[in-house]
């Protein structure tokens, strides 16, 4: 779907998906990057009209990705095999493919051709270089366990990681280590960052809080605010411009036997809006 933040007008199917999972934008284009797990393929569509421009197998899985700059390709990281395909969206072709190996959750590149990426069934962080297309390093996520949401904060000197067991860690990526432990809440999917005002947040959905860091000191991190929300709401957007936050859910049914989670109530699909209080 499209939502047009300034008229709130919806456009209810922009276009098709396969257990889509993240939409990506081509900086400085209309160029929409969308991974499909079902299907192994990511699409480059056109974000006004949702035309399909190409489809391109990536691997099993396609999950997570983001936008490098420094070389000038998407990152997909797909999860059931645990690689990471670059992808050139001009040329509309796969360059290259990292393998790490495990579950892959979110990525996030370092702005100077290097990126960080969270292994889920590891409890472990995978430092990789797009350029040379290798893994520099692992770093062992003491303490947290499910590691999904991740971001680069603090000048690209901590990373913030969010895990299943109730907590996220702060990294020092250039020590390799756990400096920090902050308690948060259940089921988190993400790390969005607000850097106009030195805050991170994690939104849980187990737990139906948004959990609030202050990052503007890299030695002390700490959470300031926990927001209530609605359970299920794990995953979401910050517009940098604005510093509001967009959080999807939907009124959940109590889990089946063996389920993480209960399946969604049909009609009840809603974005969360919340603004900063300066």
């Amino acid at each position: 779907m499209r939502v047009d933040l300034a008229s709130k007008r919806v456009t209810p199917a922009l276009a098709a998906a396969e257990h889509g999972h993240q939409i990506l934008p081509l900086p400085r284009s209309n160029t929409l990057l969308q991974t499909n797990g079902d299907s192994g393929l990511v699409r480059l569509i056109d974000g006004e009209t949702g035309k399909v421009d190409a489809e391109i197998a990536t691997g099993k899985d396609p999950d997570a990705g983001f936008w490098d700059a420094a070389t000038r390709q998407f990152a997909i990281m797909n999860a059931k095999d645990g690689t990471v395909a670059l992808l050139d969206p001009t040329a509309h072709r796969i360059t290259g493919r990292i393998t790490i190996g495990g579950g892959l959750e979110f990525g996030v590149p370092d702005g100077k051709g290097g990126a960080y990426v969270n292994i889920e069934d590891g409890n472990a962080i995978a430092a990789i270089d797009l350029r040379t297309q290798t893994v520099t390093r692992r770093i062992a996520l003491t303490g947290c366990e499910g590691p999904t949401g991740l971001a680069l904060v603090a000048g690209g000197t901590r990373l913030i990681s969010a895990c299943a067991n109730g907590v996220a860690v702060v990294v020092d990526p250039k020590a390799g280590k756990v400096v920090t432990t902050l308690s948060i809440g259940r089921d988190p999917d993400a790390v969005l960052v607000d850097p106009a005002r030195h805050l991170a947040f994690i939104p849980c959905g187990g737990s139906g809080t948004l959990v609030a860091i202050d990052t503007s000191r890299f030695d002390d991190m700490r959470v300031v605010a926990t927001i209530a929300t609605q359970v299920g709401a794990k995953t979401g957007a910050l517009d940098a411009r604005t510093g509001r936050i967009y959080l999807p859910t939907a009124t959940l049914l109590p889990p089946e036997p063996g389920a993480k989670r209960g399946k969604p109530v049909p009609g009840t699909f809603t974005i969360l809006v919340l603004a900063p209080s300066r």
